[in-house]
């Protein structure tokens, strides 16, 4: 079996969605965006240009006309039957609650092509608390990206018992034509391997600052000055988004419910959602 992968449809045109979709087309694909109404793609078109700048400036070999050509390769669309009509990879980043991921994927089966392979971006979820909604788990795995995709280009790919091994490596194979590096994980894992090593870490400092120990700042500036890394973990919190920390940790223990306690009533409460709003723990834009 021969599996070429040209056409790909991104559901869901939210921060990770879009960034997913552009980087697919900016690497020569034809990507199709699926969002839920007219509105959400309105304000996708703008992420999406607003992510042509950034290609244009920040990713190697990146031109102004590289990236119109990108935005050109990109459609938008809230007609779901349509938007799959052709694809041979769905990549699926919708919000992370079973129940929606279920109905989406139940409408997948029924309205995508047989050749469809279908991929979740899913962070918190296995692809086997998913594969039974799909009605081809052997076309069914996980292809997990990581926020700001042309910085942070790693793809993890991550399939179920039944997964087709060839499908498997046709997702490996494609991660690395859109400029991603693959990671191969051989056995289903919660976290994978970025989150399994990640979440810990900054939970451990977030524990830091909400009970007191010492600010988010100091926090960072002995982890950067300590380990010699780019970021420290609250300056990493605000590009993830506080969001998604929230959502993490208020499943967690009883002391990451305190520590999701304090994040809302300090931050997110505030309006400090992270780099997309502004400002988390740290200011951004014009006045930083």
């Amino acid at each position: 079996m021969s599996i070429d992968i040209q056409n790909v449809t991104v559901l869901g045109s939210g921060v990770l969605g879009s960034q997913i979709a552009f980087q697919t087309a900016f690497h020569g694909f034809a990507v199709t965006v699926y969002d839920i109404s007219e509105e959400i793609l309105e304000k996708a078109q703008q992420r999406l240009s607003g992510l042509a700048g950034i290609y244009a400036k920040e990713v190697p070999g990146g031109t102004e006309a590289k990236a119109a050509e990108a935005l050109a390769r990109i459609t938008c669309s809230a007609d779901l039957a349509d938007a799959v009509k052709d694809a041979d990879l769905v990549i699926e980043a919708i919000p992370e609650v079973l129940d929606i991921k279920r109905a989406t994927y139940e409408q997948l089966a029924v309205l995508a092509p047989e050749k469809t392979i279908f991929a979740s971006n899913s962070s918190t979820l296995l692809p086997s608390d998913m594969k039974d909604f799909t009605g081809r788990p052997e076309k069914f795995l996980a292809l997990h990206f990581a926020n700001q995709v042309w910085k942070f280009n790693t793809a993890e790919v991550m399939g179920t018992a039944d997964t087709d091994p060839q499908v498997f490596q046709a997702v490996v194979s494609f991660a690395a034509n859109i400029g991603m590096v693959p990671i191969e994980v051989h056995k289903e894992k919660a976290g994978y391997v970025l989150n399994s090593l990640l979440v810990p870490f900054l939970n451990a400092a977030a524990e830091l600052a909400a009970f007191g120990y010492a600010s988010p700042e100091d926090v960072d500036k002995v982890w950067r000055i300590g380990t010699g890394a780019p970021m420290g973990p609250f300056q990493i919190y605000d590009v993830v988004g506080l969001s998604t920390a929230y959502n993490i940790l208020s499943h967690g223990t009883a002391k990451d419910r305190e520590i999701a306690v304090w994040m809302k009533e300090n931050y997110i409460d505030k309006g400090k959602m992270g780099v997309a709003t502004g400002e988390g723990f740290y200011r951004y834009g014009d006045k930083a």
